[in-house]
């Protein structure tokens, strides 16, 4: 029978242009390369026995009463799984150095390192690699006791290994069993290049000590820039080091998760690809990272926002569609991997992602305001390429969409999409205004006085009391939870405390939020799904700002017991408290950022009273009205 460990049950690493997922069991099943959306070398994950694996971990016979933790480095994204028995105590360390570079590269190195620190440790060895996610044979050749070499289509795969542990043939795939004592260490690295490419140089242990100390080092040092200095430090630290994992560094493009295919229900058929650039996602992924610091990461992405919108090139004539490749490529043909289980029994497994041809005009909202972030206009190509945009939203904005929820059940008139609209438009008519630039800022602002209008007339439910999910229904939807910050509504307006007020009775389960009530609201898909980690985030900071501090930081407090082992979370809490969905998810940890940043602020003014910005309103953080500090700088690019 396949055995699957739970979603939460895994620890990221990952390169700047890749990622690995790594079992507390100490199991590598989830590795994409040289890219974060390639086809999979390792996918146990999605399929126990056809996905492959890499397995380096203590083993004992009879299980010699060990336990097993895992845990980061502080700080780091270096992950530590330690395996401790009465005989002694072991642990591996994994780790891949950051290749903070513009320039893409097929040589990717992930790096495992065993070492005993008490009496001695048996460790077993099994690297069984499956190409093209499952689909590919692979040959095997072996150079030496310490080399091994596996090929697959387009891609070699080099397993080398340190004194001590001799590599051995098991069919196409390489095992190895070796024990360790107090104070020794051995090492095994797997790089993958292009096909054909020389095999790296061989590993020493000095030379893998080195690289730990670069890869560790390189973490503390960009932390430096972080400006948070509030109540949840750790768990923000790691929210962040996640946010910055799941970016692809050279064109600066944050992807929405490392996985695709775990499911929204075990068993069900809500398993999607998420290995791409969600503009909404990475938007808001963005402005979470510059506002703990991190300026060089806004810049990059609205490079790439600016490119994106200027190589056009999508199904339809739109400036922007909803997601691309990391390389800005917009076609995303999703396909279904037949040949996998998928994760326990969850299928389709699917490759790819269909929803890149619908339209949602919500992303027009979150793409204005990564391009005008912290008042800063950009380059004169940044303003063009906004300009253009909104001219276009001008005559576009009062349609039917899909919804920032990607339904599969035909359009409507979101309340979302229509809040974001406005959000475009406000922000390009202050920054228009601000900056000097021109514009034809009459149509902008009769277009954004429209939809304010249109959402206070068609958005608002007067028997619910409260702002619904779209114009034809009385369901409530969470993603509402941002209007306040926004600046649509002010976090005290009656209208907002009410529909804040019916949020908690129909969305809110202990704290945990749902995205909207499918029963209710169908979205063309079968089953049901968990709590939303995002809109869980998202009431945080809604309750903050509305004053109900307590209630806040209950909800808060209650959310970060559902973190895994090392601080991460997937899309979604299942009914028994487990993680589901792909993982670990940016929209939820940049959720966590701003809640936090939210919560702290509120805890401070109640004490202290409300810090003011420059233009002599509180403070705020998250999708804002720019501030009156003087732009400058490089985003458009």
């Amino acid at each position: 029978m396949n055995r699957y460990p739970p979603i939460a049950e895994h620890g990221m690493v990952g390169d700047l242009q890749t990622a690995a997922l790594v079992s507390s069991g100490g199991t590598l099943d989830w590795w994409c390369t040289p890219r974060f959306d390639s086809p999979s070398v390792f996918a146990s994950l999605l399929d126990s026995e056809r996905g492959g694996h890499c397995r380096l971990a203590a083993e004992y016979p009879d299980g010699n009463g060990m336990t097993v933790r895992q845990l980061y480095l502080s700080d780091t994204a270096v992950l530590i799984t330690r395996f401790m028995a009465p005989d002694g105590v072991g642990e591996v360390a994994d780790f891949m150095v950051p290749i903070d570079s513009s320039d893409p590269t097929d040589t990717h190195r992930l790096v495992r390192v065993a070492r005993v620190v008490r009496g001695s440790v048996p460790f077993a060895l099994a690297c069984q690699p499956r190409f093209d996610y499952g689909r590919a044979p692979h040959t095997l050749s072996r150079t030496g006791d310490h080399s091994a070499l596996f090929r697959g289509p387009g891609t070699d795969l080099h397993l080398q290994s340190t004194a001590g542990v001799t590599l051995l043939a098991d069919g196409n795939d390489i095992t190895a069993r070796f024990t360790l004592s107090a104070g020794q260490a051995a090492a095994v690295v797997l790089t993958s290049t292009a096909s054909g490419d020389p095999a790296p140089p061989h590993p020493s242990l000095a030379g893998v000590a080195d690289a730990l100390e670069t890869c560790r080092t390189f973490w503390l040092s960009w932390l430096r820039s972080c400006t948070y200095r509030g109540r949840w430090q750790d768990i923000v630290n790691r929210s962040a080091i996640t946010l910055k994992l799941l970016t692809y560094a050279p064109t600066g493009a944050p992807i929405a998760a490392a996985t695709m295919g775990l499911p929204e229900q075990i068993g069900g058929e809500r398993n999607w690809d998420y290995r791409y650039t969600w503009v909404r996602d990475a938007s808001l992924s963005v402005r979470a990272l510059i506002d703990l610091g991190f300026e060089e990461e806004a810049h990059a992405f609205r490079r790439w926002l600016r490119e994106r919108i200027e190589a056009g090139g999508h199904a339809s004539a739109d400036p922007l569609q909803i997601m691309y490749r990391v390389d800005g490529n917009p076609h995303l043909t999703e396909e279904s991997l037949d040949h996998l289980e998928g994760y326990s029994g969850s299928r389709p497994v699917r490759a790819g992602n269909a929803a890149a041809d619908q339209l949602q005009l919500d992303i027009y909202g979150e793409a204005s305001d990564a391009l005008i972030v912290g008042g800063d206009i950009g380059a004169i190509r940044g303003w063009k390429a906004l300009s253009g945009v909104l001219d276009w939203l001008v005559d576009h904005w009062d349609q039917p969409d899909e919804g920032i929820w990607e339904t599969r059940g035909g359009r409507q008139n979101f309340t979302y999409s229509r809040l974001m609209t406005w959000v475009a438009f406000d922000r390009g008519v202050r920054a228009a205004t601000r900056f000097s630039r021109p514009a034809d800022i009459a149509r902008w602002t009769g277009a954004r006085d429209a939809v304010f209008r249109q959402i206070v007339e068609h958005g608002w439910h007067d028997e619910r009391q409260a702002f619904v999910q779209h114009y034809d229904t009385d369901v409530l939807d969470a993603s509402l939870l941002l209007m306040p910050r926004v600046g649509f509504v002010s976090p005290h307006d009656p209208d907002w405390l009410s529909t804040l007020d019916a949020m908690d009775e129909e969305l809110v389960s202990d704290s945990l939020v749902y995205r909207y009530n499918p029963n209710a609201s169908p979205d063309g898909l079968r089953g049901s799904e968990g709590t939303f980690n995002l809109c869980s985030f998202f009431y945080v900071e809604a309750l903050a700002r509305s004053g109900r501090l307590n209630q806040a930081r209950h909800a808060f407090d209650k959310m970060l017991t559902y973190a895994n082992h090392v601080g991460l979370f997937a899309e979604e809490i299942g009914p028994s408290g487990e993680q589901l969905g792909n993982f670990p998810q940016a929209f939820t940890h940049l959720a966590l950022v701003t809640a936090a940043m939210a919560l702290d602020e509120e805890l401070e003014k109640a004490q202290t009273g409300p810090r003011h910005g420059n233009d002599g309103h509180p403070a705020t953080h998250g999708l804002t009205v720019p501030d009156e500090d003087t732009g400058g700088g490089d985003a458009g690019g």
